[in-house]
């Protein structure tokens, strides 16, 4: 492995801790905005507060490494990624910034009037980040990001490609998310809210499949060069998250919910890393490869020494962040 190579797995492990923690952050939005009435959500919109509420923050530090990392190892590729996807990245940056007050406020409102106000502020956002997060990736997969950042302000963001990784991202988080939501509740010995949860988790797997399925004739036909990294060396590793995906259904309609979040993960990181090695060694698919497109060796060098210090620094502690709040002990304390 080239030290290239090295620097953008290294990159690539935001990336799926991200898709991940992130996403199940996401998708906790998207259960708020369905969950009903006041009455018929309330329990669930408590769940969610509970869930998210010490870790929604420390979340971001995902996105947080990614941009570093790309802005270090890969400035031409990550210019060019914000020239042409300016608008996007807008839009994501709004929608995380409301995301985030809104989340904040919502629980110092005096009223129900602008409590109302700020979930659905917190709801809207939680829909809009994924879904343009989706949009970029799609971009970058269906060769629309030049490295000149010559490409359309419009056109690079809103082909078939960036709709369907939209659509997937958002379906994908919500499905995540409601594993969690589940196996939470259950801890919390709230076995009706569990149920409940299941179940529409369970719809919310299925209608990630069918998009999945018949997005990928899009793919297909507007990212040639991504579709056919899909059906060669990416091929184990969809066929691994189909797999998992298929498991997560199962335990889910039997009502395993732990056992439903440990397969969901594994069904989302599948995807993620099987589409990195599918456009490998592209960075800008059709434009830029990772050795064409890295950095000075000095850099990329120090970008690692930084990941050996966060291993021993960082990491453990949020390790040990996720490992408090999914004990039964720390879901009846906050229950």
């Amino acid at each position: 492995m080239s030290l290239v190579d090295l620097v953008a797995a290294l990159m690539f492990v935001g990336v799926v801790a991200y898709a991940i923690f992130g996403g199940a952050d996401f998708g906790a939005g998207v259960w708020d905005l369905t969950a009903g009435g006041d009455h018929r959500g309330g329990h669930l919109r408590s769940l969610i507060d509970r869930s998210i509420g010490p870790v929604w923050e420390a979340n971001h530090v995902w996105l947080i490494y990614i941009l570093v990392f790309l802005w270090s190892a890969f400035p031409r590729a990550f210019g060019a990624l914000m020239e042409t996807l300016f608008v996007p990245w807008l839009l994501l940056a709004v929608g995380i910034v409301l995301r985030g007050g809104a989340f904040a406020f919502r629980k110092f409102s005096t009223t129900m009037s602008e409590a109302r106000l700020h979930g659905i502020v917190f709801a809207l956002s939680s829909l809009l980040t994924p879904l343009v997060l989706g949009m970029i990736a799609g971009a970058v997969a269906s060769g629309r990001v030049p490295l000149d950042g010559s490409g359309g302000r419009l056109s690079s963001w809103t082909g078939p490609t960036s709709i369907v990784g939209g659509l997937l991202a958002v379906l994908t988080c919500t499905f995540l998310a409601g594993t969690f939501l589940a196996a939470d509740a259950e801890r919390s010995g709230e076995h009706p809210l569990a149920e409940r949860v299941g179940r529409g988790t369970l719809r919310w797997g299925l209608a990630t499949g069918a998009v999945a399925i018949s997005g990928a004739f899009a793919i297909r036909s507007d990212a040639e060069t991504l579709a056919d990294g899909l059906l060669g060396r990416g091929l184990p590793l969809i066929v691994l998250s189909a797999i998992a995906g298929s498991a997560t259904l199962v335990l889910l309609a039997s009502r395993r919910w732990n056992h439903a979040r440990i397969t969901a993960i594994l069904a989302v990181a599948s995807i993620v890393v099987g589409w990195a090695v599918a456009q490998y060694p592209d960075l800008l698919v059709d434009h830029a490869t990772l050795e064409s497109a890295a950095g000075a060796r000095p850099t990329l060098i120090g970008l690692v020494i930084v990941f050996a210090v966060a291993g021993v620094t960082a990491v453990p502690a949020l390790v040990w962040l996720y490992v408090l709040v999914n004990r039964e002990s720390w879901a009846r304390a906050e229950h």
